[in-house]
Parts: C-alpha cells; sequence; structure tokens
C-alpha cells in the first residue's frame, strides 16, 4: 500500500511539473499579459461609474421592451376574447369586466403581499428620498419584482383603468440603481456615501423617463424638473449618458423584434414640416394653453380631494386598510362597466390601446374632411383609427367632449387604486384629446386656413396639448420638449413652448403638482416650496417660528443630568453642548450613540458615578448656525439644498434656540 501511495505521489508530481514548464511562446504571454493590465487600467482610470450607468441604461430598456411585449400579449389576448366570445350581450360584458378586474385584483394583492411600498407612482417617495429623508424598504429589493409583476397586470388592464407606466419605471430604475450600488460596493470594496447614492438615483430617475418614450434628453430635463429641489451640474453627464444608453437599447430591440426598419420616434406622425402653422395661430395656441392650465387646476384640486376623502372616509379607509384588493375590484369594475363598448364605450373609443389613442390624436388630416370624404362605417374605405370617434348618432365633437367629461373624473378615480401605476401618460393623452378638439374646433372656423392655402392642422394642436395639460399637471415645461422628441416633430416646438409656459403659469399660481399633492396627503417628511413671491413673505425670521425650548447640556454635565437629558428626550438624536449653564455658549453637538456609552462606562460596578460630557465624550463640531435674523427663504433654502434635518439658532454665540425641518415646513 505504501507503495503504491508513493507511486501515486510521484505520478501527480510529475504532471504537476510537466504543466508548469510546459509553457510555450513565454514572450508572447507576457506581452499579452502586459496588454491585458494595460487596457484593464485605462478602463478604471475612466472611473467605473461609466459601466455602472451603461449598465443601468441597457438594464432597463431590456426591463421596459419585455414588459411592453408581455402587456402587449396580455391585451391582444382580451381583444381577442371579446371578439370570439359572440354576440351573447352577457358574455360579451363579462369578458370585457371581469378580464380586467382579475388582473388589478392581482395586481393589487401579490404587489401589496409583498411590501405596500409597491403601490401607487413612486415619485413622490423618490422626492423625499432626494431630499435626504430616507424611507426605510422603499428602494429594497423585494419591491422590484412586487413592482414589475404588478405594473403588467394593471397595464394589461389596457383603456379600462386608463394607467401608465412613467412613475413606476423611475420607481424601478431607482431600485436597481441602488441594487447595482450595493453590487459595486461589494466588488470594488469601497464605501459609497449618501452623496454618490444621490448622484446615482438622479441619473436613474432619466433612465425610466428614457426608456418609456425612447426620448433621452427631455428624459434627463423633466426628471430634474419633476423630482430635484436643486440639481449639481456635475451630475448632467451621468444623466445623459444612462439616458441615452437607455433609449437608443430600448428602440433598437424594437428594430431586433422587427416591430421597425430601423430607429424612429416612439410615435409615428406625418404633420406638414414645410409650413406647420400659420403665425396668427401662435394665438390659439397661447389660449388652448391656458384653457389647460384651468383644466389642470380643476384636475389637481379633485384629485387631492378625492385622495383625502378615501382616506378618511369609514368605508373605503377600512377597505384600504384590510381589504385593498376588494376595493380595487369594486373601482375597476365600475370602470369596466362605463367602458363597456355597446353602451357608453362607444363614446369613448373605449376599445382603442393608449398608444392607438395618441396616434388618432395626432393624426394630420383634418376630421371633419376625413368625415365628409368617408363617413364612418362606410363599406369601401378602411377602418381607420379617427373612425372610433365618428357615431351614426353624434359628431365626433360629441365623442370628444364625452371623452374629456367622463375620462376627467375617471382618472381621478384610478388614482385611488392601491396597485402599481403611472399617472403621466393618462394626462398626457387627456391632454392631447384637449387638444385635438381645439384644433378641430379652429379647423372648422377656418375651412380654408386663416391664410388662405394653408389649412389648419388639428394635429399640431393635440400635440401641444398634450404637452401643455401634463406640464400643467407635474409643473414641468420639459414636456414640450419630450411631446417634440417623441414624435420627431420639432418644427412645432415654438407653439408648443407657448402653450406650456401658459398652462403653467395658470397652475403653478393655483394649485401645487400632482407630484407634491400627493405628498401632502400621505404626508410624507417633505419640505415643500415656498409659494408666495411677495414681498412680506421675506420679511419672516427665524425668531417668530424657531424652537425655543431647547434641551442642551453644560460641558461639566456628570451622569445623573446625561441620565436625565436621555430620559426626557428619547427621539432626539443629537444634543447641544454648552460651556455652561450660566454661559450657554454653543460649542458643538454630542450624539446619543455617545451619552448612552458615558451612561454605561461611568454607571457600572455599583461605584459612585464620576466624568463629565466635556471630558469623556467626542463633542462634534457645528459648521452652520442660524441667526434670529435671518429670513424663512435663506433657511428653506439652506435645508433644502444641504439636506439638513436641523440647525441651531445663536444670538452672540449663545444657544437661543433650534429649527428642525417640522418648524420650517409649519412656516
Amino acid at each position: 500500500r505504501d507503495g503504491d501511495r508513493l507511486e501515486e505521489e510521484e505520478a501527480v508530481e510529475r504532471v504537476l511539473l510537466w504543466e508548469k514548464s510546459w509553457r510555450p511562446c513565454p514572450r508572447a504571454r507576457r506581452w499579452l499579459q502586459g496588454c491585458l493590465g494595460f487596457v484593464r487600467r485605462q478602463l478604471f482610470r475612466v472611473g467605473e461609474d461609466w459601466y455602472f450607468l451603461f449598465a443601468l441604461g441597457v438594464l432597463m430598456a431590456m426591463i421596459s421592451f419585455m414588459t411592453d411585449l408581455i402587456v402587449f400579449r396580455l391585451y391582444e389576448a382580451h381583444r381577442w376574447l371579446y371578439r370570439e366570445i359572440g354576440d351573447y350581450a352577457v358574455l360579451k360584458y363579462l369578458s370585457w369586466t371581469m378580464y380586467p378586474v382579475a388582473l388589478a385584483a392581482f395586481s393589487t394583492g401579490f404587489s401589496q403581499s409583498i411590501t405596500p411600498h409597491s403601490g401607487g407612482s413612486g415619485i413622490p417617495e423618490l422626492k423625499t428620498i432626494l431630499m435626504g429623508v430616507m424611507l426605510e424598504d422603499y428602494l429594497a429589493i423585494k419591491n422590484f419584482g412586487a413592482k414589475v409583476v404588478g405594473l403588467i397586470c394593471t397595464l394589461a388592464c389596457g383603456s379600462t383603468i386608463f394607467l401608465g407606466k412613467v412613475g413606476p419605471y423611475v420607481h424601478i430604475s431607482a431600485m436597481l440603481a441602488a441594487y447595482l450600488g450595493k453590487m459595486r460596493t461589494s466588488v470594488t470594496k469601497e464605501y459609497e456615501d449618501k452623496f454618490k447614492q444621490n448622484e446615482m438615483l438622479v441619473a436613474a430617475q432619466a433612465v425610466g423617463v428614457a426608456t418609456v418614450f425612447g426620448a433621452p434628453i427631455s428624459g434627463v430635463l423633466f426628471s430634474i424638473e419633476v423630482m430635484a429641489s436643486h440639481f449639481a451640474v456635475r451630475d448632467y453627464w451621468r444623466g445623459f449618458f444612462a439616458a441615452t444608453c437607455g433609449a437608443f437599447m430600448f428602440r433598437l430591440l424594437a428594430v431586433f423584434n422587427s416591430e421597425q426598419e430601423t430607429i424612429i420616434a416612439l410615435f409615428k406622425t406625418n404633420l406638414k414640416l414645410d409650413f406647420p402653422f400659420d403665425l396668427w395661430e401662435t394665438f390659439f395656441f397661447l389660449a388652448l394653453g391656458v384653457v389647460c392650465g384651468v383644466v389642470a387646476c380643476a384636475y389637481l384640486f379633485c384629485q387631492r380631494w378625492l385622495l383625502g376623502y378615501v382616506k378618511e372616509n369609514k368605508f373605503t379607509a377600512k377597505l384600504l386598510r384590510t381589504d385593498k384588493p376588494i376595493y380595487t375590484v369594486l373601482v375597476v369594475l365600475l370602470l369596466a362597466s362605463i367602458t363597456f363598448p355597446p353602451s357608453l364605450g362607444q363614446f369613448m373609443a373605449s376599445q382603442l390601446t393608449m398608444k392607438e389613442y395618441l396616434m388618432s390624436f395626432f393624426d394630420n388630416h383634418t376630421w371633419g374632411e376625413l368625415a365628409r370624404s368617408a363617413p364612418a362605417g362606410s363599406p369601401d374605405g378602411p377602418h381607420l383609427l379617427w373612425q372610433e370617434w365618428c357615431h351614426p348618432s353624434v359628431s365626433f365633437f360629441g365623442t370628444l367632449a364625452f371623452f374629456l367629461v367622463m375620462k376627467f373624473w375617471m382618472l381621478i378615480l384610478a388614482t385611488t387604486l392601491p396597485l402599481p401605476a403611472g399617472y403621466f401618460m393618462p394626462i398626457f393623452v387627456y391632454g392631447a384629446a384637449l387638444g385635438r378638439l381645439a384644433g378641430e374646433t379652429v379647423a372648422a372656423l377656418f375651412p380654408q386656413g386663416i391664410t388662405v392655402g394653408y389649412p389648419i392642422i388639428p394635429g399640431g394642436y393635440a400635440l401641444a396639448g398634450a404637452a401643455a395639460f401634463s406640464g400643467a399637471v407635474t409643473h414641468s415645461v420639459s414636456t414640450a420638449l419630450l411631446a417634440c422628441e417623441a414624435t420627431g416633430q420639432l418644427a412645432w416646438a415654438l407653439p408648443i413652448t407657448a402653450a406650456v409656459l401658459a398652462a403653467n403659469g395658470v397652475a403653478q399660481k393655483w394649485q401645487p403638482s400632482f407630484y407634491d399633492g400627493t405628498i401632502i396627503v400621505k404626508r410624507l417628511p417633505y419640505l415643500p416650496r415656498i409659494r408666495s413671491r411677495h414681498m412680506a413673505s421675506y420679511r419672516v425670521l427665524v425668531e417668530e417660528f424657531m424652537n425655543r425650548r431647547v434641551l442642551s447640556l453644560a460641558k461639566t454635565a456628570a451622569f445623573s443630568e446625561v441620565l436625565a437629558a436621555l430620559t426626557a428626550t428619547p427621539a432626539t438624536a443629537d444634543f447641544p453642548v454648552v460651556e455652561s449653564a450660566e454661559l450657554p455658549t454653543l460649542v458643538g453637538t454630542v450624539s446619543r450613540t455617545e451619552l448612552v456609552a458615558f451612561l454605561q462606562s461611568h454607571g457600572s460596578d455599583g461605584e459612585k458615578p464620576s466624568g463629565t460630557v466635556g471630558d469623556d465624550c467626542a463633542i462634534e463640531p457645528i459648521m452652520l448656525q442660524l441667526s434670529p435674523w435671518t429670513s424663512l427663504h435663506q433657511t428653506h433654502h439652506l435645508f433644502e439644498l444641504l439636506k439638513l434635518q436641523q440647525l441651531f439658532v445663536t444670538r452672540g454665540g449663545e444657544l437661543v434656540g433650534a429649527v428642525t425641518r417640522d418648524e420650517v415646513r409649519t412656516a
């Protein structure tokens, strides 16, 4: 046995020696290793942010494309079921209503069973996080799966509940960025601070918008306007690079899937480019912007009121607290019954998808002329999208007006559903319908055009209405560029921007934005902007709203005083330290952890406690203080820019009070 073991060991040694000695072309191998090392050094010299942002954009594009593919299959299955069920009215009604009801109920139950943070848009909570307030488990990876699966089921409901995907995609992109950041930290063994995390979250927002519309430039600008109170210019390239990667890959996947021949705009339009609009039409575009602003104010007020009412009403509050799927079933059943095509749905073109709605509104033809040349329902002409808006007993003016009236309250009701959903795309479509109605009205008033020979193009008004209404609801101007970029119609940029500015001027004067209103109703710890620009608001000083009853510790404070301070304020994280009770000059702050360690080290073994805070605790110096005569605007700017939670107020170096986010919010 010993001889066999020795033979085996010798054989192993011979094999190892042979493998070590047989290395052909040593010079070529050394050259190749040197080249690989040089490439590795150059790649890391550029910075790992590039690879992180590229991966984020590509992954989000793949998620967006696969989601759209699955949603399309599910929606086509619903259409097939409704079409093949026959002419039995009861069966057609059940197939139309039960399909979205089941999907919406599953979306609510599945997402809420995993985490309650998966419901809604996600943008209000993300705004709160970017303000420096961390919400627990909001960016956890378990929320990722719940959001994606729930969103697919929500979108598959189609025009029944009429909800979108922009907000959830921003949330999904933020979760993916947070997870990739943790992976990068574990690989590089480097500490990732909060500033680095915020930089990646800002880039993730742009990717979320860009992968929905395939519009990287407006995606970056929209994410900055909607979610960032202050923006660091150094983060600009991160957002554009990640958004460009995501948008390019999203449109490239459509080419690979044979949906398109090349990379083009998401919504195909054929609006006239040689003479897009008459100069005198600018006044009509401004009037359209004012109308969109007024309607947006009404929408924002009613939406915020209904969201609060649903939470306060005993019946609906109980359902939302204990039986959310039941609440979803009741609301979706109501919406589906109203959109049932043989009933009221025939006056709202309820069988169109959200993309088909936009394609019909952006049509470059005038529906009045098409209706005269090829009446709806004529067997000779092809069934085009515009014919969905024509009814034998009602003109398309009536169907558009009925659509606007019904969708106004149906959209508001749908925002109360506790499922993953976005709210930007519905208001974008609603604004397009508003603009189409205005454009068709102008075209009817001026059949030959304001200048004879240059007819009115209602599709341009639909484009302006979509940008103006969505911009007014979200308080953003970048929707003008978004509308142009998503349709490829940059020739209409001037009238669209004029309409957006007019709509924003009205909406921002009277109502908070959609996302700020949701923050108010949900009572998230978010610092709202100061809406008043009156001179009197600049005369509001810190001494009028600061907290004067601040518990401080002297440097000579002993065991008993520290124990009393910790017992009296269980929620305080940092305590101000002053020289002495007689001379309250602010020295710095000491953390609660330090004070607990002080008590544990000086109160053990039954000995008489000794030592003081000044001698035995680490006192952190204070870099920023407020004066009692600092204005509210300056204080608000500091809290917003530096993401602060608390600032101390001193007069001549002596501590006189403190200001927290709660005091600033109340003021």
